[in-house]
């Protein structure tokens, strides 16, 4: 079972714009992932419900796995090795994207828009 580990990224963790865009890149893999933290059982990853409850805040680790035997029809574990190679990138590249992790100001649109 390919497993890759993640420091969740966006300031507000998984929840709302986040949760939604790692869900969504997810559900584009076409991939059965899950996703678990210390101390908790593995939820699907294509879930926007089960991702937000499970509340993985900013900071903590996260595991993304793939289990082989539910792979798709063509999908190979390399497949399956780069979506969790992806995921992970994303996971922590949300921390320098601000639009992932928190809505503009109405002020801040202002501001640009001048």
């Amino acid at each position: 079972m390919p497993v890759r580990k993640a420091i969740v990224e966006s300031k507000i963790g998984l929840h709302a714009r986040p949760a939604a865009r790692f869900v969504r890149a997810v559900t584009d893999t076409g991939l059965p992932v899950t996703i678990s933290k210390e101390g908790m059982s593995p939820v699907d990853a294509r879930s926007l419900l089960e991702v937000m409850t499970a509340d993985f805040e900013c900071g903590c680790e996260v595991e993304l796995s793939v289990d082989l035997d539910a792979l798709p029809a063509g999908s190979t574990r390399e497949d399956a090795d780069g979506a969790l190679t992806a995921l992970c990138t994303l996971l922590e590249s949300m921390g320098t994207d601000h639009k992932s992790s928190r809505l503009p100001s109405p002020a801040s649109d202002r501001a640009a828009a001048s």
